[in-house]
Parts: structure tokens; C-alpha cells; sequence
């Protein structure tokens, strides 16, 4: 029984000695990498086998020939020990860090529907509200004139189709978020798209002051049609929405080794290098120079148009340009 006692002893000795400054090291490393700690505490561990074993061997409680083999056994078992724990380290170390992306994923994520809660529920509103006050004004007579009747109507239809461009709107960006989107690519002439995209911003420019250029070596895409005429007619409204008046809106296109590619500048004086990286962000408007008037959209537009490029497999971007910004997008080419 005094042998054990002894033996209990050194080994608590030959262990403290590497556990009290390894405790310590462990304990300035608590912020650093998991990895990191678990190797430490591998390490330390072997080492204090270790040392209680020499402290052990030191009392004559071991012969020489089993020390030699536990100076042997131990080693390559801590060293195994050693690669095993820090390759589960590391895989822990990376599942939590994704775990944290996630986390910060749906914080983003919470923020953005938050933001476009509120966005849409002004958008919607303000225009109920015209459209009621307007309906009473009818219905109690307040006006009778029939150009004043008239324009009460034409107010009330743009009301509505502000309306319910804003309902297309979240209906496709809900379609988008919940992978609902279905397409179904063609090979699409990209000058097609564009031609009847001008055409149909060619009223709203021209009511603006703004004029409208399309020049391009355009080339054959492979997307859904649908989607393709979205994302331009979404480029082109937002660019002929903040350009001023005088202004010019400028679309081109061409093939490079990525595939096809389209670009919408304006003459809007740039967007705020702060603002850049979130442009694409649900319900962003950006700083007050690039905010909507009464006709504008929910900020769902360039949303809308980077999903669908997503879908499509293509990427999008935007940068300032000398006299503005430069949104250009880059989808797959039709196979020769």
C-alpha cells in the first residue's frame, strides 16, 4: 500500500509540473483558434504521461527495460493522439465557424426582411391612400368637371399599376428566395431583348429628358427568355430613374471567354463607395441622391435582377464610371 501511496505521488508531481504552466498557456489562448488550444492540450497531456513516468522510474518502481518501452510507446501514441485530435480541431474549428456564418446569415437575412417590410408598406400606403382619397372625392361629388374626373381616373390607374408592379415585384423576388424559379433557357438573341427593352423605356425616358443609346456586337445567350427581358428592363428603368435630365443612358454588349455580356451605364454622378457592395441588397435605396421619386420602385429591382442572374449561372456587378455607374452582367453563351 505505501508503494502505491509513493508511485500516486510521483505521478501527481511529474504531472503538475507540466499541467501548471500548460493551464497557464491554455488560459492566455482561450481566444485564439480552437485547432490551436486542442493541440495544446494533446500535448500537454502526453507530457505529463510522460513526466509522471520519469518521476515514477525515477523512484525505482520501474525496471530500465520497461522504462525503455514506455519512453517508446508513449511518444508514438501522443503523436498519433496528436494528429487525430487536431484533424477533429480543425473540423470542429471549421463547422463552428460555419455555424457562425450561418448565424450572422440570418441576421442579414432578418434585417433585410425587416427593411423590406417597411419599404413595401410605405410604397403601399402612400398610394392607397391617394387612390382612396380620390374614390371618395368621386363618390361625394367633390368634383364634377369632367377633366377633373378625368384626371382623378388617370390618377387612380397609375396608383394601381404602381400597385401591382410592386406586388410582381415581391411575387418574383419570393419565387427567387424560395428556389421556386423554374427556367427554362433557349438560345436568345441578347439585341432582340434589348431592342424591345429600349423600346419600352423609350416613354419614361423621354418624358425625363434622358436620352437612350444601344450599341453592341451582340451575342446569342443561353436563358430564359422571360428572365432576360426582366433583368434588362430592370437595368434600364433604374439607370433612366436616376439619370437627370440631359442626361444619357448607354447599353452595350459583346462576348468574352466567360460567355455573353451586358452593359447599362448612366450619367447619374456615381453611387457612394460605401453604398457599392450593398446595391444588390433587398430594399436598399442608398443615400438621397439615388432615392426614388413618387414613381419609383420597392429597391426590389437590382435585387430581382441579381437573383435571376444567379439563376442563370451568370454573375453581375456595378462600379462608377467617370459620369456615373456601370452595372454589367454576364451570362452563358449559347453553344456555337
Amino acid at each position: 500500500m505505501r508503494d502505491v501511496l509513493l508511485i500516486l505521488l510521483a505521478a501527481l508531481a511529474g504531472a503538475a509540473v507540466v499541467w501548471l504552466p500548460a493551464a497557464l498557456l491554455l488560459r492566455l489562448l482561450h481566444r485564439r483558434s480552437l485547432t490551436l488550444n486542442v493541440c495544446v492540450l494533446l500535448v500537454a497531456t502526453v507530457l505529463a504521461l510522460l513526466a509522471g513516468v520519469l518521476a515514477v522510474a525515477e523512484g525505482m518502481f520501474i525496471s530500465p527495460h520497461d522504462l525503455h518501452v514506455l519512453l517508446v510507446v508513449v511518444p508514438l501514441s501522443g503523436l498519433v493522439s496528436l494528429l487525430i485530435g487536431g484533424w477533429v480541431a480543425w473540423r470542429l474549428a471549421r463547422s463552428a465557424m460555419w455555424a457562425a456564418d450561418a448565424r450572422e446569415r440570418e441576421r442579414q437575412v432578418e434585417a433585410s426582411r425587416r427593411d423590406l417590410v417597411a419599404w413595401v408598406s410605405h410604397d403601399l400606403r402612400t398610394p392607397l391612400a391617394g387612390i382612396r382619397a380620390m374614390a371618395e372625392a368621386l363618390e361625394d361629388g367633390v368634383v364634377s368637371e369632367p377633366a377633373a374626373v378625368a384626371e382623378y381616373h388617370r390618377r387612380i390607374r397609375t396608383g394601381t399599376d404602381r400597385m401591382a408592379a410592386l406586388v410582381d415585384d415581391l411575387f418574383e423576388l419570393s419565387r427567387i428566395n424560395a428556389g421556386a424559379l423554374a427556367l427554362s433557357p433557349v438560345d436568345v438573341p441578347l439585341g432582340e431583348v434589348v431592342s424591345d427593352a429600349v423600346a419600352a423605356a423609350a416613354p419614361v425616358a423621354a418624358t425625363r429628358g434622358v436620352r437612350l443609346v444601344a450599341d453592341g456586337d451582340w451575342p446569342v445567350v443561353r436563358a430564359g427568355e422571360r428572365e432576360l427581358s426582366r433583368i434588362v428592363a430592370n437595368l434600364l428603368l433604374n439607370a433612366v430613374r436616376y439619370t437627370p435630365a440631359d442626361g444619357t443612358v448607354t447599353v452595350t454588349g459583346g462576348r468574352d471567354a466567360e460567355g455573353g455580356w451586358l452593359a447599362v451605364a448612366d450619367t447619374c454622378g456615381g453611387i457612394a463607395e460605401s453604398d457599392l457592395p450593398h446595391v444588390f441588397d433587398v430594399a436598399f435605396r442608398g443615400a438621397k441622391a439615388r432615392t426614388p421619386d413618387a414613381d419609383g420602385g420597392g429597391g426590389l429591382g437590382l435585387a430581382i435582377v441579381a437573383g435571376l442572374v444567379e439563376a442563370h449561372g451568370g454573375r453581375v456587378g456595378v462600379a462608377n464610371t467617370a459620369a456615373g455607374c456601370r452595372f454589367e452582367v454576364h451570362l452563358p453563351a449559347a453553344p456555337a
